[in-house]
């Protein structure tokens, strides 16, 4: 049986590879070889390539010296097992690279699996926890949306915590993440602005997701009044400027979140007017507010909130691609920027 994996060259994320081979055979005690069914593929995979080797994302699944496989996010089985309490068959949510199977050291936790590679072992543990999942009609949105989503959620939560936050400005408006921040922060009153490429203006505005969306060249001219937060999904830094520029003494707070502008040159000439850029990390979230919560009612929350979100998006299109050549156009379009607002991308390898 062949198998594949999607290469990506760690200095040049236009450049791929496919790697082609057989089926791993030979399983060491501890293993579990999966099959890989299907994940999404959005912006936010691109940052974890643009961010990979500031953030580990290049550790999760080893690759050639100077090839890296970007992680995504959707659903696996189990096909052959030496680990202990771990049954072929077995469905799972997690973390996957994109390949067509891929091997781990799982083991059951108390909120279901973790993969115990050692290579694994100092990343966060968010990453390297799996749920059981029997298939459900909403896969396609699970995968897509969760973990985007769910750092929506936590940037939402993290940023309620300052009462006196007014209005958000996002950049990379058209990213599933900034949709998700301006959807749980328009609910609490919060005004958003969103910030996209001009050919994604029309798409966006109708959804009702921003109270304004404005073109990058116009940053320079926003006027939002004090409270006001910058929150950076885009990592441009000519865009940071300009918001820091016309901002000035109203922003409150810059919050660094991901990278979608992957070529463009990263952080912002210091010092910048008003507060200095900040990173969000989501784990880090998740980790104050289970201790203070408890995982439970954390996870209880945002599958609310996913629900709601998902409900109210009736423009949301999904669009399937199968094979490593669907994979391959998908990701230079994603890579690209030529995929719509309102469009979802999932693959199936085989």
């Amino acid at each position: 049986m062949a198998a594949w994996d999607l290469l990506i060259d760690r200095k040049d994320l236009r450049k791929t590879q496919l790697s082609e081979g057989a089926v791993p055979a030979d399983l060491a005690d501890g293993e579990v070889l999966l099959a890989v069914e299907s994940f999404a593929l959005t912006a936010n995979n691109i940052t974890y390539g643009a961010m990979g080797d500031a953030f580990g994302y290049w550790k999760f699944f080893p690759a050639p010296d100077g090839w890296g496989r970007i992680p995504v996010w959707g659903f696996a089985r189990v096909i052959a097992s030496k680990a202990e309490g771990i049954a072929p068959g077995l469905r799972l949510f997690g973390y996957l690279p994109m390949s067509t199977h891929f091997t781990m050291r799982l083991v059951p936790s108390r909120d279901g699996f973790v993969d115990r590679a050692a290579h694994r072992a100092e990343l966060p543990p968010t990453y390297n926890a799996y749920n059981a999942a029997p298939e459900t009609p909403t896969d396609d949105y699970r995968s897509l949306l969760r973990p985007l989503l769910m750092t929506s959620f936590l940037l939402d939560d993290f940023l309620s915590e300052d009462a006196g936050v007014k209005t958000l400005v996002l950049s990379s408006a058209s990213s599933k993440t900034a949709m998700g921040l301006a959807w749980f922060a328009r609910r609490r009153g919060l005004k958003v602005v969103g910030l996209s490429s001009p050919g994604n203006l029309a798409s966006l505005e109708p959804m009702g997701l921003y109270d304004q969306v404005l073109a990058y060249d116009a940053a320079g001219g926003l006027k939002t009044g004090p409270g006001s937060v910058y929150v950076d999904f885009a990592g441009n830094r000519s865009v940071t400027e300009a918001v820091h520029t016309a901002l000035g003494a109203d922003l409150a707070r810059s919050v660094i979140v991901g990278g979608t502008h992957w070529e463009a040159p990263r952080g912002a000439p210091q010092p910048l007017p008003g507060p200095q850029p900040a990173l969000f990390f989501a784990p880090d979230q998740i980790r104050k507010r289970a201790g203070e919560w408890g995982m439970e009612t954390l996870n209880d929350r945002f599958a609310k909130g996913l629900a709601d979100f998902v409900a109210g998006a009736p423009w949301l299109k999904l669009v399937r691609h199968a094979g490593a050549e669907g994979l391959q156009a998908a990701y230079t379009a994603v890579l690209e920027g030529r995929v719509s607002p309102d469009e979802g991308h999932i693959i199936t390898p085989g």
